[in-house]
């Protein structure tokens, strides 16, 4: 009996129209393409978010009110003058000034709608001299996108959202700076909870911090409008991706007001964040001058972080912008954990003052930009006994001044092929395995453990045991693992030992060479 054929997986929305989009990239270079697609994307949900505003004042018999802008602004609707339109736009695709068209559109939106400013693409299309046939083509595609079909899936969030991931993909490493991948975001939310306050994110990139942290807040019953997000950016090409973000999805937030560095110029001095969530740049390199920053008030108490790596800065800036209840999560490279010099005094005054919580190892080859294994850290300023009410839950936790490793290295799915995440279940098991050990009580039915190769809860005692090391295979429990190997010892071992056989070899070759000579001829090997 012959086989069934296997039904052909329907393709997504987000799937189609990037298929689509992408084919018609021709010669623009993915980071330039990106704020082609992602601008165009914004002009069509902007102006189908307006029509229908437009058409409700039409109906209710206020046609004199329909070309004034508060009448927009107060229902959270862009307004847009005539040929700001996607109407306008795809009546004039073919034309052969459609990329200047497409720039005075933008340029005019942004102008009309304060809340856009620095938002959207400046001279794009123009600059990129786009090949006609390929940007009517593309704008077809768009127009496919039916924005306003269906509110409860957010249909183009998540087409914007595919989008951003799908074009840090195609850059790979050095770039896609801008995308955190999901997965991560996500566990930082189920982890940290960020339910009501203030939210801030120091280097924001396309913002999807922030956005799945709305998310979460859906999620889980949370009430939206206890939010405050507050962030900056540096680039500003991706300070402009995180604005459009944010507009799609109606989030209100302050990302100041231009790009900007956020140790040179930082736009929120006096902020107090009951969140923090971060992925900020690993390893920076020369990130300040010898003589800059050294007396800048964000290190006080601490020791000036070395101007070699940004780590610490990071770090610094994120503790000193916590409230007395705040709480961080953010993501650095694994060196972090056991610097010397400078770094070593920062960690071990930040342990002292029991401030670290958590320090999770995530697995290799989750980011886009680069393969290594990184490092989830909580800073928490509240490890207190305390009760707190949840809009799903409630929580008593614990006096603590342990830290919880946990060693990931091991879990996640693939993804893309070459990439790893975290399916939703394995982020639930983390995040349970810490809010278990934040309210740990031996009367607890899920009373939290240590589990080789997974967790081990540390005293302070502990650590400074380990010279203040916050390395997870330093503390966790492996059986048969090469974390039970003294490295340094193994290298030094193999060193000689490759030695050894080099003197042999070498010896060998002269023995060699002696017995041609005796029997009379001059060889060299």
């Amino acid at each position: 009996m012959a086989k069934k054929a296997s039904p052909k997986k329907q393709k997504s929305i987000e799937e189609t129209l990037w298929d689509s989009a992408n084919k018609l990239r021709g010669t623009v270079e993915s980071s330039e393409y990106k704020h082609v697609v992602l601008g165009l994307i914004f002009l069509k949900f902007a102006s189908d978010k307006f029509q229908v505003c437009r058409q409700e004042l039409l109906d209710d018999g206020k046609e004199r009110f329909i070309d004034m802008v508060e009448f927009y602004t107060q229902k959270n609707v862009f307004y847009l003058t005539e040929e700001s339109r996607w109407s306008y736009i795809i009546e004039n695709a073919k034309q052969d000034d459609i990329a200047l068209k497409i720039d005075t559109a933008l340029h005019t939106v942004e102008k009309n709608n304060p809340s856009l400013k620095g938002a959207l693409p400046d001279n794009y299309f123009s600059r990129l001299n786009m090949d006609v046939s390929k940007l009517s083509a593309l704008l077809d595609t768009i127009n496919n996108i039916d924005t306003l079909k269906d509110k409860e899936q957010d249909i183009v969030g998540r087409v914007y959202e595919y989008f951003l991931s799908k074009f840090a993909l195609a850059e790979g490493k050095g770039k896609g700076e801008f995308y955190t991948p999901k997965s991560i975001v996500n566990l930082i939310a189920e982890m940290i909870e960020p339910y009501q306050g203030i939210i801030y994110d120091p280097a924001c990139g396309s913002g999807g911090m922030f956005v799945q942290s709305m998310k979460f807040i859906e999620a889980h019953n949370g009430d939206k409008k206890a939010i405050s997000i507050y962030g900056q950016e540096y680039t500003s090409t991706t300070y402009k991706l995180a604005k459009m973000n944010l507009a799609i999805r109606g989030i209100a937030a302050n990302l100041g007001d231009v790009p900007a560095d956020t140790f040179a110029k930082d736009q929120h001095k006096d902020l107090k964040a009951d969140f923090i969530m971060a992925n900020p740049p690993f390893n920076q390199k020369d990130w300040r001058a010898s003589d800059e920053l050294t007396d800048d008030p964000r290190w006080k108490g601490y020791d000036v972080p070395p101007k070699s790596n940004a780590n610490y800065g990071w770090i610094l800036n994120m503790v000193s912008k916590l409230s007395q209840n705040g709480v961080a999560g953010f993501i650095l490279a694994n060196g972090a954990l056991s610097g010397g010099g400078e770094e070593y005094k920062i960690r071990k005054k930040l342990i002292e003052n029991n401030l670290v919580e958590a320090i999770v190892i995530l697995p290799q080859n989750m980011f886009y930009t680069t393969n290594i294994s990184v490092t989830l850290w909580i800073i928490n300023n509240n490890k207190k006994e305390r009760t707190v009410k949840l809009p799903d839950a409630t929580r008593n936790y614990r006096k603590r001044e342990e830290v919880l490793f946990i060693d990931l290295r091991e879990v996640g799915e693939p993804f893309e092929k070459k990439f790893i995440q975290f399916s939703p279940k394995q982020i639930k098991h983390i995040a349970d395995t810490y809010h278990n050990w934040q309210c740990h009580s031996e009367l607890a039915e899920e009373s939290y453990k240590d589990i080789p190769e997974f967790c081990f809860s540390a005293t302070k005692d502990d650590i400074i045991k380990k010279d203040y090391s916050l390395v997870p295979s330093k503390y966790i429990e492996f059986v048969n693992r090469d974390e039970n190997i003294n490295f340094e010892d193994k290298m030094k071992a193999l060193q000689t030992e490759m030695a050894d056989l080099l003197k042999q070899e070498a010896e060998s070759k002269e023995d060699l060479l002696n017995v041609f000579k005796e029997l009379g001829y001059d060889i060299e090997l």
